[in-house]
């Protein structure tokens, strides 16, 4: 995500988030210091202490999926922000009318509408840079990935770990649906690209096709 500048055009602060650990995302131009929230599952005071520690103007939050630990404090931050929010696919709202404050400790949790679901072959803009919107059902129906090209990397919510996959034992999971988007979806956009998941470390589509027990190369050739 570094450019050949000298200073990155963009930063990433990823502030693990509820008794969870999801990785919430501050993610912002250092030129303009407009940022972009996602995936903002709880404890939104902690977040907006360092969104004004960062001194990050915040345009809009985005949304990988609708599984509580991800959104729980999604509606409280927009409030608290004045943005829109952004996603997930519609196919996700069910789990968004569903939230409850309380569930895993995440006292924000309300339900809400997202001011724009998000679809495959959309995109988002920041600052003009473009993000493109991968549909990666599996994991929950309206799962998707937020990826960046030109800095051939992505936010995968939990489509994709380090050395594992979504879980797919929730409502409306499937298993060899999520598997399928993997391979026919993300592992198309090439071996060079470096992803952060909602939980856990990063990793790269190259490393994953070499080493993780359920979509690697060599799993996928049995």
């Amino acid at each position: 995500m570094i450019t050949s500048d000298e200073k990155p055009k963009f930063q990433l602060q990823v502030v693990p988030v509820t008794q969870l650990q999801q990785n919430a995302s501050i993610f912002w131009s250092t030129e303009t210091m407009h940022g972009v929230l996602i995936d903002p599952g709880g404890e939104v005071d902690r977040l907006m202490q360092t969104i004004e520690q960062l001194q990050v103007d915040i345009q809009c939050i985005w949304l990988t999926h609708g599984h509580i630990d991800h959104v729980g404090g999604a509606a409280e931050a927009r409030r608290r922000l004045g943005c829109e929010i952004h996603g997930p696919h519609i196919d996700d709202q069910f789990l968004l009318d569903e939230l409850k404050p309380g569930t895993y400790g995440i006292q924000e949790a309300e339900p809400f509408t997202p001011d724009k679901y998000l679809t495959e072959g959309e995109t988002l803009d920041l600052d003009g840079t473009i993000f493109q919107i991968l549909h990666c059902p599996g994991h929950s129906p309206g799962s998707i990935v937020i990826y960046q090209p030109e800095l051939a990397f992505a936010f995968v919510g939990d489509v994709l770990f380090k050395g594992s996959i979504g879980r797919t034992d929730l409502p409306r999971g499937n298993h060899s649906q999520l598997i399928n988007s993997i391979t026919t979806t993300l592992w198309p956009l090439g071996n060079d690209i470096s992803f952060l998941p909602g939980h856990g470390p990063g990793s790269t589509f190259a490393q994953e096709r070499l080493t993780n027990n359920f979509v690697s190369d060599a799993a996928l050739d049995k």
